[in-house]
């Protein structure tokens, strides 16, 4: 699976959040967000900077989530991608090479800040958690995972009085992601077939996919 589709496992895991009442710290702010929350839709947009500096493209799209472990993270521009989360698996669907990616969601999970959201206890076990105060008109929390090989350097989320606002991702090699939100829906219904993934007719599967088994006919 590629750098963007583990970006995307991370942000949809860390996105739980809504609307939250005032708070003193960043980390209050996430508590608020975390608290009695079961679903959350909203918009994203991605922007990735090389490590010499340089902007890459700037990709959109909308993401949705339901507690625990199901999320959907569909870029609609300028190109299009889906991400799905069923709660067993993570299908990677690229139209444009009709290629399907699919592994166990459990290894997509491992030491990644997923259980922030899905089980803020167990954020100081998985992470160095620090404030970094405000600026650019937001409260700063940052998280650096205590795994051995971690999937990046760290993770920067940015709470503005509404929710969660943006989140900032430096990789191992100095390449930074950042990603801002808007029209969070906190607690809407999400229908059940938004988690579920079939992969289109003619398209290539790679990986851990299901197998499936046939009845067989009676007589």
């Amino acid at each position: 699976m590629n750098r963007f589709a583990s970006l995307a496992l991370v942000v949809i895991a860390l996105a739980v959040a809504g609307t939250a009442q005032a708070a003193d710290t960043a980390r209050a702010r996430l508590d608020a967000f975390a608290h009695d929350l079961h679903s959350l839709t909203g918009r994203f947009t991605q922007t990735l900077t090389d490590p010499n500096g340089r902007d890459g493209k700037t990709s959109s799209g909308t993401l949705a989530l339901e507690a625990p472990r199901q999320f959907r993270w569909d870029t609609l521009a300028p190109y299009k991608q889906t991400i799905v989360a069923d709660g067993s698996r993570v299908w990677l669907y690229d139209p444009e090479l009709e290629q399907v990616t699919v592994r166990t969601q459990s290894s997509a999970e491992s030491h990644s800040p997923l259980t922030v959201l899905t089980n803020v206890k167990r954020m100081d076990q998985e992470f160095t958690v620090t404030e970094e105060g405000a600026h650019d008109g937001l409260l700063w929390l940052r998280l650096t995972s205590k795994a051995k090989d971690p999937q990046f350097d760290h993770a920067e989320l940015g709470f503005g009085e509404d929710g969660l606002d943006e989140m900032v991702f430096r990789d191992q090699l100095g390449a930074t992601t950042q990603i801002r939100f808007s029209d969070w829906k906190r607690n809407a219904p999400i229908p059940d077939s938004t988690f579920n993934f079939t992969p289109p007719p003619g398209a290539d599967v790679i990986g851990d996919a299901p197998v499936l088994t046939t009845q067989p006919i009676k007589d």
